[in-house]
């Protein structure tokens, strides 16, 4: 066991990325996360056949043919209702994850997979645009649960070391979910007329995967403890998840959190607001998952193809040219994953929205003089490729990673609706704000993307601190102030023999050695 007991600078040990741990994190991630993914880039290749389709249904039922701004009203609205299901599913997450736990959520939540699937399906069959719409809405709900619970899930199974490599997997799948949906929706294979009803309804494959193998996985240990107070289903999940050394330091660390916790129930979104000792974390959460979709990569996502078109890139390869961004996208997700934990998280934020930001200023100079300059046309799609490779290195990511980190248990539900919820109403901004933004500012509404990926690499620079390698509690006392802490109560600060404070970093934590745990639950 020697070879096990690695140790990090701050002497304590090292947790190990356990077969179990693996597993968790990619079956989790490619039954939900990678769906998200799939389903912002599936209606891009059948847009035509799905507009036909519902032309033809029309005809059917009114004997006649729907106006041009009817048609593309429903279009449309196929399109959308899939952030207005996402900010559903995010509202839900808090009740979610505290009545069912992590695992339990996202093991229930495949029976809306399977349901839009089906409808999905099965809509051409019934001559029924209403079963796609209704369908998009359900797999929406799904994607708004599944994006907040499984970096959530993660982050609480990880040990602390590991916590930015397995939390960031989710969002290569997301990367993969668009990849697989540009290479499925390639002519050749699912982008025909006839087979847009299966495109749209692989979902339930992951999904069906998922289902099978995630149940005999335990359950959040964190959850376990701190919320069920079942220490020996939290044993169990621990020795599930870890290498046996590392059992009893990471109790006392539970038990640590549970302790400054006992007389808080889990927060309300409300409460979170109302909550002055958590004001700086819930700004920072609001800052990053805001500039997440207003950095403009949505809208980049939206007209890639429009483009590449000015590009002069010839319109029968424009999809294979979406597929090799697809492919780039997957490559910077990777980038970012397998180097977070060496250079954190705040280096991969500040330099992804900093590059964004350059690309975003690219992209207007380029629109502006590719008249007079024909390379110009070239940097655009330059800029276009480097938004993409910035947003996936980083900002993609971790701040789903952070939301999970700048709050203890009790927080972290309340945090993830609020943190969720407008990352779905920011996606829907930009969608339906960008056409007429383009219109009246032409290639200088690329400049409003600019300054805001600017001002939150600022944000972070200055405001955002760095969390690897330190536990949810050593993180929250980072942002306490002497006036208030949600952490660690008066009475406890007033009685210096039952907890000692010692400096970690410069910042004040709690000394786990003067709180009570059950030896008999350590393991050799």
């Amino acid at each position: 066991m020697a070879e096990e007991r690695l140790l990090h600078p701050d002497g304590k040990l090292k947790g190990h990325l356990t077969p179990s741990l693996l597993a968790v994190a990619l079956i989790t991630s490619f039954g939900s996360s990678m769906l998200y993914g799939y389903n912002l880039a599936v209606v891009n290749s059948p847009a035509e056949y799905i507009k036909a389709f519902y032309n033809h249904t029309w005809v059917i039922r009114n004997n006649t043919s729907p106006s041009k701004d009817s048609l593309i009203l429903m279009y449309s609205l196929t399109v959308s209702v899939f952030a207005i299901g996402g900010l559903i599913g995010s509202l839900l997450v808090g009740t979610l994850v505290t009545r069912l736990g992590r695992k339990g959520t996202l093991v229930n939540s495949t029976l809306l997979v399977f349901a839009s699937g089906l409808l999905m399906g099965f809509s051409r069959i019934c001559s029924s645009p209403e079963m796609v719409i209704i369908g998009r809405l359900i797999t929406g709900i799904h994607s708004g649960i599944s994006l907040s619970v499984v970096p959530m899930y993660l982050g609480e199974i990880a040990p602390k070391n590991l916590r930015g490599f397995l939390s960031l997997i989710p969002s290569i799948f997301i990367c993969i979910g668009v990849f697989v949906a540009q290479v499925l929706g390639l002519h050749e294979l699912l982008g025909k007329e006839e087979h847009w009803p299966l495109f749209l309804s692989l979902i339930v494959v992951p999904t069906f995967i998922q289902l099978l193998l995630l149940p005999w996985f335990p359950e959040s240990p964190r959850y376990l403890l701190i919320d069920k107070s079942n220490i020996h289903a939290t044993v169990t999940a621990l020795k599930w998840y870890r290498t046996k050394c590392n059992i009893q330091e990471e109790i006392e660390e539970m038990q640590e959190e549970q302790r400054s916790l006992s007389s808080l129930d889990s927060v309300s979104v409300l409460h979170l607001f109302l909550d002055k000792s958590v004001r700086w974390q819930l700004l920072s959460i609001i800052v990053i998952n805001m500039g997440m979709q207003l950095s403009g990569i949505d809208a980049i996502w939206f007209y890639t193809n429009a483009i590449f078109e000015n590009a002069g890139i010839p319109k029968p390869q424009i999809q294979y040219t979406t597929v090799g961004t697809g492919a780039i996208e997957v490559i910077a997700g990777l980038i970012g994953c397998f180097t977070i934990e060496k250079l954190g998280r705040r280096p991969l934020m500040i330099g992804g929205f900093s590059f964004m930001g350059m690309c975003c200023a690219g992209i207007t100079l380029s629109l502006i003089l590719q008249t007079r300059v024909a390379i110009m046309r070239y940097v655009s799609v330059v800029c276009v490729v480097g938004i993409i490779a910035g947003f996936c290195i980083g900002p993609a990511g971790v701040p789903f990673l952070m939301t999970a980190e700048l709050f203890t248990q009790s927080h972290r539900p309340a945090a993830y609706t609020i943190g969720g919820s407008l990352n779905w109403i920011s996606n829907f901004t930009v969608g339906f704000v960008f056409p007429f933004l383009q219109m009246s500012a032409g290639a200088f509404c690329y400049l409003v993307f600019c300054g805001i990926c600017v001002a939150v690499a600022v944000y972070v620079f200055f405001v955002i601190p760095e969390t690897k390698n330190k536990t949810f509690v050593e993180i929250s006392n980072m942002f306490a102030t002497d006036e208030s802490s949600y952490l660690i109560p008066p009475a406890v600060h007033n009685n210096c023999e039952a907890v000692k404070m010692k400096k970690y970093n410069g910042y004040g934590t709690l000394e786990s050695g003067s709180l009570e745990f059950d030896s008999s639950l350590s393991y050799p």
